[in-house]
């Protein structure tokens, strides 16, 4: 049985076949349930969730306004991964572009850092996705 996260997006994309493609094919999330009727894929990756819709192109409560591309401006998804040079091969390999290269970045919270690797790949509606790989804690 399913558990859901306490916030999972739900993100409306153009294409949903060419998101699973992405999404799927290239990174590796799982589809945990479809509704094929409604054009709507629930995903997961390493512990992450999301979902996503194809936008059916009428008046919806779910949009607050009309959808431009890059769709998600302003925001980006920020996704755990186990190995984020891997993910890099397998983008790079299927002809995806990074927005931003792996970098190895250090974020302090209180008297600790906590280390990640990550970089920054738009998906094929222009939402923005953070991959970060989990370095180590050390204190200031």
């Amino acid at each position: 049985m399913l558990v859901m996260n306490r916030l999972v997006p739900e993100m409306i994309v153009s294409d949903l076949a060419r998101s699973l493609q992405f999404y799927c094919g290239v990174l590796g999330f799982g589809i945990e349930y479809q509704r094929p009727e409604h054009l709507f894929a629930f995903l997961s990756f390493h512990g992450s969730q999301l979902m996503l819709e194809q936008d059916d192109l009428e008046e919806s409560a779910w949009r607050v306004g009309p959808l431009e591309a890059p769709f998600g401006q302003g925001m980006n998804l920020s996704i755990k991964c186990p190995d984020a040079q891997t993910l890099i091969t397998r983008l790079e390999a299927a002809g995806h572009r990074l927005r931003k290269p792996l970098e190895e970045c250090w974020y302090r919270s209180n008297d600790l850092q906590f280390g990640e690797r990550n970089f920054l790949v738009p998906d094929p509606d222009g939402y923005l996705l953070r991959f970060a790989e989990d370095l180590r804690t050390k204190a200031l």
